[in-house]
């Protein structure tokens, strides 16, 4: 605690690096609060430059735990500058290898970083409250995450040959190499034990929601406006598809649009006080255009999934809303738990499709379009690439707008409301902190990825003596 503020320093469970800055009134009630990315990376810049076919490569080094989001994204705006539309196989060959990116982001989150606070408590022993604590107190529960994480690496691995940066896989206008015989049976064997620990969990956490009400009620629980693809028919989609916007009510904002036209919708704002932009709905201007992306608005957008299971699922969390958006930040572990049964039944579909192992997956060219713009939904949302090359194909510029970043001004939302809900300055305990903490988690950021606003490069330093004092402070 510094003056009027207290800081949460480092935030805990999450990818990447940030701060919690809450600030209070002078009769010490909470005013506002702040989530702050810390570090900065700025890819846009340093791959100016570099030839565009490297872009798949470079880029997916922006992130360890969805690399394969960036794959994607990249590898079609290197689609459209080279003119081709990948073969058949090759597209479903980088739909199979998203289904496994989806998978293992999604149990890393949910098992790994969220469940220590579901199952063993929000104020349980901080010691404690860690994987390590979930492995002792539900070894059963621990152990799917861990089965379900090495499913979706597997599937990784069994495509692109590596589990991580699997770069020299994908390229514009397909891929490098197809699905062996051996592989595809190694995968198809591998998920029914994937199916069975994704349905067990969802069982388990239906049940538990009783018990969870009043996080549900006060955990980033506010109307937005949500965004995300969707297929021709409004289904639930990951690789392809049109962008659709809903607003508070559940109605159409933007209907289909082609992605391409992505700078139409959304803007793109700064803050002195974060490296991550702040993008913001052009209709309704910023900072009030709000909206989320990610499971929790993949799924209120969507008005199916388009497969058995995870339709069923899905009637079951459109309950909640009563014909409205789900709009509670806590249910995004909900959400994603039927994603993985949804990303499961689509591996299976995928698998045993008579084209999967076709030798026919590449399509070769060269720069025909000085412009590419590639979209896909990365585990967090909605992920965009777009490039512009001269005519010997060097990238002369670059706008990346990550899935994390849409959800900006949302975490600053949700750690507002928490805050003046749960922290009481004069009894001050660890809890109200985590509880802050843990709405960040729920939303799941990847802030590797994340910080790439240009424009203003803050440097916060605080000289703090050892009784909590604040000796001096420089910003830049």
């Amino acid at each position: 605690m510094v003056d009027n503020k207290i800081l949460i320093l480092p935030v805990t469970r999450i990818e990447g690096h940030a701060q919690i800055t809450i600030y209070l009134n002078d009769d010490d009630t909470v005013k506002e609060a702040h989530f702050k990315v810390t570090d900065f990376r700025g890819f846009e810049k340093f791959t100016e430059g570099r030839p565009f076919y490297e872009m798949p490569s470079i880029t997916s080094r922006a992130c360890g735990i969805c690399p394969v989001s960036h794959l994607l994204a990249s590898a079609k705006a290197c689609d459209q500058i080279v003119g081709i539309d990948p073969p058949k196989t090759a597209v479903k060959l980088r739909r199979l290898i998203h289904m496994g990116q989806m998978i293992q982001s999604h149990a890393l989150n949910f098992f790994h970083l969220s469940s220590p606070d579901l199952l063993l408590g929000f104020d349980s022993n901080p010691t404690q409250r860690n994987i390590f604590g979930l492995i002792e107190r539900e070894p059963e529960l621990a152990m799917r995450g861990i089965r379900l994480r090495k499913f979706g690496q597997d599937i990784i691995e069994k495509v692109a040959g590596k589990k991580i940066h699997s770069s020299e896989w994908i390229q514009p206008g397909g891929a490098k190499w197809p699905l062996t015989q051996e592989r595809a049976t190694y995968l198809r064997d591998s998920l029914p034990k994937a199916l069975d620990a994704t349905q067990k969990t969802l069982n388990m956490y239906k049940q538990m929601l009783d018990g969870l009400q009043e996080e549900v009620t006060n955990f980033g629980n506010f109307p937005t406006y949500y965004m995300g693809l969707v297929t021709p028919n409004g289904n639930l989609e990951h690789y392809d598809g049109q962008l659709r916007i809903i607003d508070p009510n559940g109605a159409p904002a933007i209907e289909c649009i082609e992605p391409t036209k992505y700078p139409d919708i959304i803007g793109e704002a700064i803050e002195p006080w974060s490296y991550m932009k702040f993008p913001y709905f052009r209709n309704i201007g910023y900072p009030n255009g709000v909206y989320r992306v990610g499971p929790l608005a993949r799924l209120n957008i969507a008005s199916h999934c388009g497969t058995p299971l995870a339709d069923e699922a899905l009637g079951e969390f459109k309950k909640i809303g009563k014909n409205s958006p789900v709009q509670s930040t806590f249910h995004y572990h909900y959400a994603r738990l039927i994603e993985i049964l949804f990303c499961i039944e689509n591996t299976k579909r995928l698998l045993t499709d008579p084209d999967i192992q076709s030798e026919h997956i590449s399509a070769k060219a060269f720069v025909n379009n000085t412009e590419g713009i590639g979209i896909a939904e990365a585990p967090r949302g909605t992920l965009i690439h777009h490039y512009k090359v001269d005519p010997q194909g060097m990238v002369t510029w670059n706008n990346m707008i990550i899935a994390t970043e849409h959800n900006n001004l949302a975490y600053n939302m949700a750690i507002t409301q928490v805050a003046k809900k749960y922290v009481k300055k004069r009894e001050l305990h660890e809890g109200m902190l985590n509880r802050v903490e843990a709405v960040i988690r729920a939303f799941d950021p990847c802030l590797s990825c994340a910080t790439h606003a240009i424009g203003h490069m803050p440097i916060d330093i605080q000289l703090v003596a050892t009784d909590g004092t604040l000796l001096d402070h420089k910003t830049r």
